[in-house]
């Protein structure tokens, strides 16, 4: 059987702001995110299977996505963790539900990191990711291979 590759696309808005960076990204600001997730595998090729002749419906790809990142990040607003950020969380969580600390500086290279990271742990055993894409603006973007990175 063939090794097919699917991609879904999610889209999410968010806003960060990238503390001790020397341009203008240092200050609150947001995306329009799109981002790009690409997994391969096997058809089923069980005729007996409601699955039959897919990878994987596109369906459960869009929940575990949709659970792990977008859910996650769709509205909120991300810094890295430090005093500074805690303590701006803090007073902004008063009135804002989304406020988000991670545990690095959230640029979109980073933020492909953790999500792969999230993605390899939930995906179905029989399904591989292949790559993602994160589109920060329209003519900007990171992409994460794991031909690259095992």
């Amino acid at each position: 059987m063939s090794i097919i590759r699917l991609t879904k696309e999610f889209t999410f808005e968010a806003a960060h702001m990238l503390e001790g960076y020397d341009g203008l990204c240092r200050e609150i600001h947001g995306h329009s995110y799109r981002l790009f997730v690409t997994v391969k595998g096997e058809p089923v090729t069980d005729p007996a299977s409601p699955k039959l002749g897919m990878v994987m419906d596109f369906g459960v790809l869009k929940r575990i996505v949709s659970e792990q990142i977008v859910e996650r990040l769709d509205h909120a607003f991300m810094m890295r963790r430090s005093e500074d950020a805690e303590a701006v969380a803090e007073a902004l969580s008063m009135q804002f539900s989304k406020v988000v600390l991670t545990d690095y500086q959230p640029t979109c290279e980073n933020m492909l990191a953790d999500f792969a990271e999230r993605l390899l742990g939930v995906l179905p055993e029989d399904i591989e990711l292949c790559s993602l894409k994160l589109h920060e603006t329209a003519s900007s973007y990171a992409e994460w291979y794991a031909s690259d990175n095992f």
